[in-house]
This record gives structure tokens, C-alpha cells and sequence, in this order.
């Protein structure tokens, strides 16, 4: 698996911004997978920056229901990185 290939999307929501301003916690997706390790590698190599921490959820997908066909939404896996104090990164920032 290539570092790029571990990390699907940032997450952009209220919640993320709160904590991107309290602690320097950024929100991706990553695919399932991907362990701590080679999340914080991938973030660490893409963005140039240094990583501090690394937690990880994965949210179950949701219920769906079409007529009498009853399907589900695929799980994702989140990843919450904390980076050290000094780093940050510039794709949240606002133009």
C-alpha cells in the first residue's frame, strides 16, 4: 500500500474546526486498512509536517431503505491526528 493511497479526504464539518482551534486535531478519512502508523507516515510525507498523536474510529454505516429493499451504507474509518505544537496545516486555511 503507497502512503499516498492511505488517506481518502480531510473532513471539513463544525466539529472539525473546533477542534482544529482548541488542539491541532485534523479529521481524514483513511481507508480500513491503514493503521496508526502508516497514517501518521502518510500525513507526515504528504504534508511535511510532524505528527504527535494518532486516533482512530471507524463509524458504522447507516441503514438505508428503498421500497421492501433494505441495504447499508459502507463503515469509514476516521483518523484524528494531533500534530506538534508549531505545525499546521495550510489546506484548512481559508483564501
Amino acid at each position: 500500500m503507497d502512503l499516498s493511497e492511505i488517506l481518502i479526504r480531510p473532513i471539513q464539518t463544525e466539529k472539525a474546526d473546533i477542534l482544529r482551534e482548541k488542539n491541532r486535531t485534523y479529521e481524514f478519512h483513511v481507508r480500513k486498512d491503514a493503521n496508526k502508523i502508516d497514517i501518521a507516515k502518510a500525513v507526515e510525507s504528504v504534508f511535511n509536517v510532524k505528527v504527535d498523536s494518532v486516533h482512530t474510529v471507524i463509524r458504522k454505516g447507516k441503514a438505508k431503505r428503498l421500497g421492501r429493499f433494505e441495504s447499508q451504507y459502507p463503515d469509514r474509518k476516521r483518523a484524528y491526528v494531533t500534530l506538534h505544537s508549531g505545525h499546521k496545516l495550510d489546506i484548512f486555511e481559508g483564501a
